[in-house]
């Protein structure tokens, strides 16, 4: 079976209402990467938030669940997993 790929970035927050909050400033045009940068707790904040091209399988299943649903450009809601709440933006491969 060919694996499937995925390129995205993330803000990853301890609190949903935390997430909701980026949701909101995210909604009214504010940059994903500056909030990111701000506000996500993973290593990847560095970069925007940006987590490059990987393979299915690598990300937690919840985590990928909803980017396989997800159309290219598009964010998520707050989507949560053992690391916290993530909010995803599918990019372009």
């Amino acid at each position: 079976m060919n694996k499937i790929f995925y390129r995205a970035r993330h803000i990853l927050v301890e609190y949903k209402e935390d997430a909701e909050y980026i949701l909101k400033q995210l909604n009214t045009g504010m940059d994903f990467e500056k909030l990111a940068k701000d506000y996500s707790e993973c290593s990847s904040s560095e970069e925007g938030g940006n987590l490059g091209k990987f393979p299915s399988g690598v990300m937690v299943p919840e985590f990928e669940r909803a980017l396989y649903n997800m159309k290219v450009g598009q964010v998520s809601e707050p989507i949560r997993t053992k690391f916290g709440y993530h909010i995803i933006e599918r990019l372009e491969l």
